[in-house]
């Protein structure tokens, strides 16, 4: 197969029974042994599918952990994520990208060509797992990590069987979910919040993280989508964003999404940024945030190479995905859509910014 040489090349090489074995029951969380040529090198892991309702695709994401042989690029865990309902197949990257450039950390990304023994599955998007690795690369504090696994991770008390519902613990251990328990019930405490919240949250970083979701327009990622990390060293939670396929203009089944449909604040189901949003200065500082990053980033101009970059380096891999190779007239008008959301979503939200 000729090959440009700009994407890694990632080739899965399964037993037939442990492919069997996945296929049997696509909902399963149990991994089998497998290696994955990467470019020239070959490594030892275990690999499941990963996703909700996208297991039920043809094209499956997986989550791939390496084992018996070196980490890979720093890594222990990698996802390889098959953007099945993104007509561009960058979104996700283009949308971390963008919330990175906002002093935000988030994990690493890139696009690669996934075979299986030397069979096309198509184009994915590699990305870093948020874990112990996350944290060493980056020279950040030993802490804990919590997943937003569901829409319950919704920083609410009400109709919760607990307080870590909605959050699976990927870093830490049990003693540690007591101050998360701390932190959702000082969010719903207005007598203390204004007191308490300071000590617990980097506001600022929660509040670009906010911005960069408002901007993006992820709705789904307000209420989970999301990682938490506690760093040990000063107690305090920061937030650090996942998934962003579903964003400028698109909805999880790649369906339309009006500009207008997320609100300059966000999801009002998020009851953490409903409380800093009552409060004059969170709310004066968030719209110093947002109107900067509106001023110098969310343009068309500063996204216009990125996504023609995107676009061009990433359609001949597109035409060798045997999922989406006859769907490339859809590829071809994503980067005028994706550039219209921009500026409509802007003159949106500049709109709004004088009520805040």
């Amino acid at each position: 197969m000729n090959m440009t040489p700009s994407l890694p090349s990632f080739d899965l090489q399964l037993d037939h029974d442990d492919i069997r074995k996945l296929e049997r029951d696509v909902w399963s969380n149990s991994s089998v042994p497998a290696e994955l040529k990467i470019n020239d090198t070959l490594y030892d892991i275990n690999i499941r599918y990963r996703g909700s309702y996208t297991r039920g695709l043809e094209k499956k994401s997986y989550q791939i952990e390496f084992v018996n042989s070196p980490e890979w690029d720093g890594s222990t865990e990698i996802h390889l994520n098959a953007e099945s309902f993104d007509p561009s197949h960058f979104r996700n990257k283009l949308s971390l990208d963008f919330m990175g450039e906002l002093g935000i950390h988030t994990p690493d990304s890139q696009h690669v060509f996934l075979t299986q023994d030397g069979i096309p599955l198509g184009l994915y998007l590699q990305l870093e797992s948020v874990d112990e690795m996350y944290l060493k690369k980056r020279d950040l504090p030993p802490g804990t990590i919590y997943y937003a696994v569901n829409d319950q991770a919704d920083f609410s008390v009400k109709r919760k069987r607990g307080l870590t519902s909605g959050y699976q613990r990927k870093l830490g251990n049990m003693q540690d979910d007591h101050h998360l328990i701390h932190f959702i019930r000082s969010i719903n405490a207005p007598a203390t919040f204004q007191h308490e919240i300071h000590r617990l949250l980097d506001i600022e970083n929660y509040l670009r993280w906010l911005a960069g979701a408002v901007c993006t327009m992820n709705n789904d990622g307000f209420t989970h989508n999301y990682a938490l990390y506690l760093n040990r060293s000063d107690q305090r939670f920061s937030i650090i964003p996942w998934d962003y396929d579903a964003t400028f203009g698109r909805r999880v089944n790649g369906d339309v999404m009006e500009w207008d449909y997320v609100p300059i604040t966000g999801k009002a189901k998020n009851k953490l940024t409903t409380q800093l949003m009552k409060r004059s200065g969170f709310r004066r500082l968030y719209k110093d945030i947002l109107g900067d990053i509106l001023d110098t980033k969310f343009t068309v101009k500063y996204f216009e190479e990125k996504v023609m970059n995107f676009h061009s380096s990433l359609r001949p891999y597109v035409l060798m995905d045997p999922h989406f190779k006859d769907n490339i007239d859809v590829y071809d008008k994503e980067p005028s859509y994706i550039f219209q959301f921009i500026e409509d979503r802007s003159a949106f939200l500049r709109r709004e910014l004088k009520y805040l």
